[in-house]
């Protein structure tokens, strides 16, 4: 069994936007979704810094670095895209126009527990950012991560251990090895790396899975 990529996670997410989607892309893994969006859709990228109308990463001979998502990686704008300033950028984060926030995550729990700011240790700094308003206020949280630490211990779990960004807001999850819908019990299994079986992906999940309908 051979884990998937962050690109292939990314991709793997980008299919599942539907088409219209207003769609935040969080810092780390989830800013490779802009590399992957179907072409036959018209979805509008937004980073917290002040873009709607995000592109793909642009070629290395072809790099302004006026452009940047929230990351600070350089970026790409399509046709009509619209700039503006973080507190209009925050006002849709917090007023509930965007359809669906990708963020990264420390530990998803089964009742939709989110942990993504600070694991809690007094050498890890702290970085809040726009987490906790995206994580409240985007209709559907999206969690790109991987399965389990460097150390083999499982990301998503019954209940998170670390200082938590929002309470019950994730509704899916893009791992290495799976993807899962939050159920508020379990994760239902929709899909597993190849090779892998549903016995597998339990034992190094420390939340219950179900198989998805």
């Amino acid at each position: 069994m051979k884990p998937l990529s962050r690109d292939d996670i990314a991709r793997r997410a980008a299919r599942d936007i539907p088409d219209g989607s207003f769609v935040n892309l969080g810092i780390g893994m989830p800013t490779l979704i802009a590399n992957y969006i179907p072409a036959d859709r018209e979805i509008f990228l937004h980073s917290e810094n002040g873009l709607i109308g995000m592109g793909p990463a642009p070629d290395e001979t072809d790099t302004d670095w006026d452009l940047i998502d929230a990351g600070k990686n350089p970026i790409t704008i399509k046709t009509g895209a619209a700039i503006f300033d973080s507190f209009m950028s925050f006002g849709m984060m917090r007023g509930g126009h965007l359809d669906i926030a990708a963020l990264g995550g420390f530990e998803v729990a089964a009742n939709g527990d989110l942990a993504n700011w600070w694991t809690g240790e007094k050498k890890a700094l702290p970085a809040v950012g726009g987490a906790m308003d995206l994580a409240v206020g985007a209709k559907s949280i999206w969690l790109l991560m991987d399965h389990t630490t460097k150390d083999g211990e499982s990301k998503l779990l019954r209940r998170c251990t670390y200082p938590l960004t929002a309470v019950g807001v994730a509704t899916r999850v893009y791992t290495n090895l799976a993807v899962l819908d939050v159920t508020g019990d379990a994760f239902a299994v929709r899909e597993m790396a190849p090779g892998l079986s549903f016995e597998a992906l339990q034992d190094v999940t420390d939340a219950p899975l179900v198989r998805a309908a």
